[in-house]
């Protein structure tokens, strides 16, 4: 099949394709928790895939992101390979529980696993010309694994924060994240994101209805 091809194959009933501009590779830092932020380091995954975890680099900066510091000798590509595995396991977990199914065991595995690889340091106080402060720790890669399956195994044993799970309505998006705004009635990962870009669809679809 020629490209043009495939792209005409793809537009059919579905509309243009979505653009993919530097905000779409992006990373997010708003799903509600380290381990949904890591999840949201794929974008669009019922769509055209996004990797927004495409090297030691982005790794680096995903960290700054979730206020973690990650040993520099630890920045990897093996480490980055690692964190997508263990970002599909997290996925899996996720949308299983908002369908009300069990995930995969080799997901429940690979996060049980990662959360008791080893211990994160503890939190400590620091002080300063500006006073108190706690400052990021710093984790090797399989210190920063643990954390992460540790933040997910948090929300699914409160019961408080695992209703807040949700999934973005966006057909290609579908980016997991925890919603607590009163009554829980968001329906995106973010209105300056897929909200606004279902609202311009909703516009084009009248205006092209309408007739001349």
């Amino acid at each position: 099949m020629t490209a043009p091809e495939r792209d005409a194959t793809a537009q059919v009933g579905s509309g243009p394709r979505p653009r993919i501009t530097a905000r779409t590779r992006s990373l997010r830092f708003d799903a509600g928790g380290t381990a949904l932020n890591l999840v949201a380091t794929l974008g669009r995954r019922h769509g055209e895939r996004v990797e927004r975890l495409d090297g030691p680099d982005r790794l680096l900066a995903w960290c700054d992101g979730v206020a973690v510091r990650l040993r520099d000798d630890e920045a990897t590509e093996g480490l980055v390979a690692e964190l997508r595995l263990l970002r599909e396991a997290l996925y899996d977990v996720g949308s299983a529980d908002l369908r009300g199914t069990a995930p995969g065991l080799p997901s429940v595995a690979l996060v049980n696993e990662c959360a008791c690889r080893t211990a994160v340091p503890a939190p400590r106080l620091e002080t300063g010309p500006g006073g108190v402060f706690v400052p990021a720790p710093e984790l090797t890669g399989r210190q920063l694994q643990s954390l992460v399956a540790r933040d997910l195994i948090a929300v699914m044993a409160d019961p408080v924060r695992r209703a807040e799970l949700r999934e973005c309505g966006a057909p290609e998006c579908r980016m997991l994240y925890l919603d607590g705004t009163p009554g829980r009635r968001r329906r995106w990962c973010s209105m300056r994101r897929c909200g606004n870009n279902a609202k311009a669809a909703r516009h084009r679809g009248r205006a092209g209805a309408a007739p001349e």
